[in-house]
């Protein structure tokens, strides 16, 4: 730590390889080691909740891919929103290279804002634009590329349109995972790991008792699923 002299610049931060430091007026040089961009992501988010004390931290803006997922659209009549207008919406917005897939709420954008700020901006958006109260969870390029590369069921799962993942906006308690386990039949597999939950269905969800449990409201967070196809190509679509 060194003190910084009376009028240095009131906050002033840079990101030298994989170091973020962050300078205080009239304070100390402090240094956060960070691993990628989604860690850079969350100090800004934390500095923006005031979680760094006094003063706080700024932090360089830091352009990622962000992939949205949004929660029961398109399925039915109901909660209808067509991609070329959910793209127009975001560009709109102020979201930049924006790419949609399919037509089940997958949209991929580039934004220097945060995870969290991303999710209520866009949500927001879909409730102004469309009228629609629709939740959305977001994940950064860098964590869905962990998703896949973690793919705990990828030596039994041979059908990618049979293989879901749900990704959730937090954590399941014990008790939830408890009932998925109970629920599951004794052919179908079922990995809880962070956020986000693998479920391979190898007779299909139709008359699955636990894909109904892991698309209903009852998990105690929110969660949207989609395929393992689907999950690698916004992968691809989000770019390196």
């Amino acid at each position: 730590m060194r003190r910084l002299a009376e009028g240095s610049p009131e906050l002033a931060a840079e990101v030298r390889g994989r170091e973020v430091c962050g300078l205080r007026q009239g304070g100390d040089v402090e240094r956060l080691a960070v691993t990628g961009v989604d860690e850079i992501l969350r100090a800004q988010e934390v500095a923006l909740e005031g979680q760094w004390g006094r003063g706080g931290f700024s932090y360089p803006p830091v352009v990622a891919r962000q992939i949205l997922l949004l929660r029961g659209i398109n399925i039915g009549p109901r909660n209808r929103i067509s991609m070329p207008d959910l793209r127009d919406a975001l560009a709109d917005a102020g979201f930049d290279d924006v790419h949609t897939y399919l037509q089940s709420g997958n949209a991929v954008v580039s934004t220097t804002a945060t995870p969290a700020a991303v999710r209520r901006k866009v949500e927001r958006l879909i409730s102004d634009r469309f009228g629609l109260e629709i939740a959305v969870v977001v994940r950064t390029r860098a964590q869905l590329a962990a998703v896949v590369d973690r793919n705990p069921l990828g030596d039994v799962a041979t059908d990618p349109k049979r293989y879901q993942v749900s990704f959730l906006d937090g954590k399941l308690s014990a008790d939830v995972v408890r009932k998925l386990e109970e629920v599951a039949a004794p052919a179908e597999e079922l990995v809880v790991s962070g956020r986000e939950i693998f479920a391979w269905h190898p007779a299909g969800v139709a008359r699955s008792k636990l894909w109904t449990m892991l698309a209903g409201k009852g998990l105690g967070v929110t969660a949207t699923a989609r395929n393992w196809t689907t999950v690698t190509q916004l992968l691809e679509l989000a770019g390196d």
